[in-house]
């Protein structure tokens, strides 16, 4: 599990791609200080696993599934990447719970400035905008972060200098591709919510739904 929270910008070093997969090697110094083989590290808010380790980079290997439903395949040699180490049981949860498991792919379409805040406008599918609710959390490539608007076809988020400073989500253009991950409380309780039902039976979950159940 993972907070959200970026320790660190990586660059890719190299990327072998074979017919769907790809290895990948990612420059790096903070969350290498006691990153053993086996570690688990989200990348772009990707969790992959280390497979090989030194002071200055390490590498992961990506499959298929990784490659078709996040932004990986698309990285190239001097890429940059937003890094978390897994969360240590004793560590303190500043983000949200965040499985490095990526539910799909948004689009940029609109970056703009609001004094000190920065406004990022995603577009996406509904598979993935059924599950994000106004001021809940959302994950974008890896970090973080809170809805501040939600619509049938985009939603927004506002981040704040140190965002900016501390990660890559400033230096991405219109058009760019970004991971998302939705909260995973708003999966669990449509899987709870539908158990037992035939398909005939199912309801779509919506706000209005939510709201009518005591979820919001």
């Amino acid at each position: 599990m993972f907070t959200g929270l970026i320790e660190e910008i990586g660059e890719i070093l190299s990327m072998k791609k074979g017919a769907k997969s790809a290895r990948i090697t990612i420059k790096a110094t903070k969350i290498l200080a006691d990153t053993k083989i086996g570690d688990s590290i989200s990348t772009n808010g990707v969790c992959l696993t280390v497979t090989e380790s030194n002071k200055n980079s390490f590498s992961v290997d990506v499959m298929a599934e990784t490659i078709g439903r996040s932004n990986l395949g698309k990285l190239k040699p001097g890429s940059t990447v937003n890094l978390e180490r897994a969360l240590r049981a004793s560590g303190r949860l500043g983000g949200h719970i965040v499985s490095g498991h990526i539910d799909g792919i948004g689009t940029i379409v609109e970056l703009y400035k609001e004094d000190n805040a920065t406004w990022v406008s995603v577009e996406t599918t509904m598979d993935i905008l059924k599950y994000i609710v106004h001021k809940g959390s959302i994950t974008i490539d890896g970090i973080s972060l809170t809805v501040a608007y939600v619509d049938e076809n985009i939603f927004k988020v506002s981040i704040i200098p140190h965002t900016k400073d501390e990660t890559t989500l400033i230096t991405k253009k219109i058009g760019d591709e970004v991971n998302l991950e939705c909260d995973m409380l708003a999966k669990y309780v449509e899987k709870l919510l539908k158990h037992g039902e035939t398909p005939k039976e199912r309801k779509p979950v919506s706000m209005d739904f939510l709201l009518e159940n005591g979820f919001v």
